[in-house]
């Protein structure tokens, strides 16, 4: 006789291509809206599942990691990112989790630009008074951003992501400069014509923009801090597509409100939705919705890694994309 098929539980809406595989595959429960589970219905499904979909919405912490079932092996998140998930709790219970590494690089990478265009060229701000029809013309000294070409560069975390913005910047004529926990390799880094920094501090301090695209970890919790900002240039910007964490938002809209940096363009927020109602009104900062990785394409990528990784648990086999405690 067949196998019985894994009950698997997902959190959220995924694409319509994603959830009729997942049918075709598994027992699997589909959210009909895409509210977020509460707590309570987390612990509920954790409790019969054999494997749980989350997403970076869900927080899987020690407590609710203590009221799983017996059934529930694996977590299987859709997302690259598991700073949600007590990843070593999980291992001590004896689940896996499993995670969608490298597919939102290029997206990313792509969106990263867009801020940094965005906010140097103030198109927001354009954007804004033609559609409240108020423009009047052109004039000589309206709007005037910034040039791209000859700028520096400051990537903050040089994995996938910062080394697709390095290959893209160097497109615009930015000169790249890079500050990560280990110096990449010289032949990676003449490829990219990366300037390795190995006092963060002192990279920060001569950047004209600085992009954020490093995880969130105990380390790296405000990473950039009230006494960070101010080595940066008054005519510098910051991009952050990373995590909202990394810096530390009350000091950055200080630092954007006093006039001590020129801009910023956040994708992602130290509190998720919860973003400082200072921040939104200053005219300099330019703010996206999670938006770095939202692409059709990637976020079937991100399903199709997932269905991969719960398949092969269920043949037997250690997902190919399972997280290590440790290794994060």
């Amino acid at each position: 006789m067949p196998s019985p098929r894994l009950s698997v539980v997902v959190t959220r809406r995924l694409p319509e291509a994603v959830e009729t595989r997942m049918s075709e595959l598994f027992d699997v429960r589909l959210r009909e809206t895409d509210d977020r589970m509460t707590r309570e219905e987390l612990a509920e499904v954790m409790r019969t599942a054999d494997v749980l979909v989350p997403t970076i919405t869900d927080q899987i912490d020690a407590g609710l990691l203590a009221q799983a079932g017996d059934k529930l092996k694996l977590i299987a998140n859709f997302g690259a990112g598991v700073d949600h998930i007590d990843v070593a709790t999980a291992r001590q219970r004896g689940i896996l989790v499993s995670n969608t590494p490298g597919v939102v690089t290029e997206d990313t990478a792509d969106m990263v630009m867009a801020l940094i265009m965005a906010v140097t060229r103030r198109i927001p701000e354009g954007l804004a008074v033609m559609q409240a029809g108020k423009w009047e013309g052109w004039s000589p000294t309206a709007f005037l951003g910034t040039r791209l070409s000859g700028k520096r560069l400051g990537i903050l975390g040089m994995g996938r992501i910062g080394q697709a913005l390095a290959r893209r910047a160097r497109a615009f004529g930015l000169q790249v400069h890079y500050h990560n926990r280990r110096r990449v390799r010289p032949e990676l880094e003449q490829e990219l014509e990366a300037t390795y920094w190995e006092s963060l501090d002192q990279m920060i301090a001569r950047m004209d923009i600085l992009s954020v695209n490093c995880p969130h970890t105990p380390s790296t919790f405000h990473l950039i801090n009230a006494r960070r900002l101010k080595l940066m240039k008054p005519a510098a910007v910051i991009v952050n597509t990373s995590r909202g964490e990394v810096i530390d938002e009350n000091a950055l809209t200080r630092a954007l409100r006093a006039g001590e940096i020129a801009g910023a363009g956040l994708d992602v927020y130290e509190h998720g939705t919860d973003v400082n109602p200072r921040l939104r009104e200053v005219p300099n900062v330019v703010l996206l919705p999670h938006m770095g990785s939202a692409t059709l394409e990637g976020r079937i990528e991100m399903g199709e890694k997932v269905i991969i990784n719960i398949k092969t648990f269920a043949d037997g086999h250690r997902p190919p994309d399972q997280v290590v405690p440790g290794m994060l």
